[in-house]
């Protein structure tokens, strides 16, 4: 079950299975530093008066999100956990900040590997918005699922400048991760709910860091009903698995653009709207046959849905019906039967 803390105060380290959801607010620089898990960090605060700095953080296996606010200009030194790969947007702040000696100011994106030093100096009121992930993880899912080189985006870089459509997609999934998990901080119980999260922020880490998509006419080396026929016929097989985008595209051996493209070119449908149809019929199933225990979060949750609000509109916009009426139906004529 996640743990919800309510102060800097430290704790035991964390294992790779377990999942944390922290909000606090600090009056000391120092704590400040303190409360972002896995990170090394010293905190200096240049500008006088009282410090009020928050932190809204999820981390669970191989990612961290993170939101941190400091009232105060503040100099950061220190780094990440090792293997890791981080970017920091500025949500608001007064006047420019300067990260590894280069000037970042509003739509930039910041990067820093394991290996790198932190040295960031944030102006007064900064508001930033952070992701840190697996290297490993994060190369894997590049060039299995994105085929892409992490390498080759990076570059290197310290600061990123991209356009204004993958600046907003990047920052709403991870504002939708912090506000869903803390709504439903349930959802990190489930394997397939974890899954998902983790592969749609290394998603949009690889997307704010690429300028260059493959236009919709790159040949697949396979025929796209080809693609579509196989891609059915392993969702088919695995339903009641835990599955993703990233793990079909693994499975399939193709791309997640050609997969896209596949699927949109044979049915007229974006995969990720066909998988989710599929998810939603197992939500249905399980809440017409439920346990005495079921209950519309847990399954929601246990077939990857952890945005309980996005669920609930897409059940019933697919089923006209919200699924606690499904369940309530269902476990109604269950008592009775009894």
């Amino acid at each position: 079950m996640p743990q919800r803390a309510s102060s800097s105060a430290s704790s035991a380290p964390e294992t790779a299975a377990s999942c944390t959801l922290t909000r606090v607010t600090n009056v000391d620089v120092g704590e400040q530093a303190a409360s972002l898990r896995r990170w090394d960090q010293v905190y200096e605060q240049l500008t006088p008066g009282p410090f009020v700095g928050t932190l809204h953080e999820v981390c669970f296996g191989a990612v961290q999100v993170f939101r941190e606010t400091t009232s105060q200009s503040v100099h950061e030194a220190g780094g990440a956990w090792a293997g890791s790969r981080s970017l920091g947007l500025p949500l608001a702040m007064s006047g420019s900040a300067l990260f590894r000696g280069q000037v970042v100011r509003p739509g930039m994106v910041m990067t820093l590997s394991g290996r790198d030093e932190l040295e960031f100096y944030a102006p007064p009121g900064c508001d930033l918005l952070g992701v840190s992930v697996d290297e490993h993880a994060l190369r894997e899912h590049a060039r299995c699922v994105e085929d892409r080189d992490i390498d080759r985006l990076f570059g290197g870089r310290t600061v990123l400048a991209p356009g204004a459509e993958r600046l907003v997609a990047f920052r709403d999934t991870l504002l939708s991760v912090l506000d869903s998990l803390d709504a439903n901080p349930v959802a990190l119980r489930f394997e397939q709910a974890q899954r998902l999260l983790q592969d749609a922020i290394l998603a949009a880490v690889v997307a704010v860091a690429d300028g260059n998509d493959d236009a919709p006419g790159h040949s697949p080396a396979l025929s796209r009903r080809h693609v579509v026929e196989r891609a059915r016929a392993y969702m088919d097989a695995h339903i009641d698995e835990t599955m993703t985008m990233a793990g079909l595209c693994v499975a399939l051996g193709v791309s997640r653009r050609t997969l896209q493209y596949s699927f949109h070119d044979v049915l007229g449908i974006n995969p990720v709207r066909f998988l989710r149809a599929l998810r939603l019929n197992g939500v249905r199933r399980d809440l017409r046959h439920p346990s005495t225990t079921s209950t519309v979060q847990d399954t929601a949750a246990r077939w990857g849905f952890w945005h309980l609000g996005h669920f609930v509109t897409d059940y019933k916009h697919m089923f006209g019906e919200l699924p606690s009426a499904t369940l309530r139906r269902h476990a109604g004529a269950r008592a009775s039967s009894g």
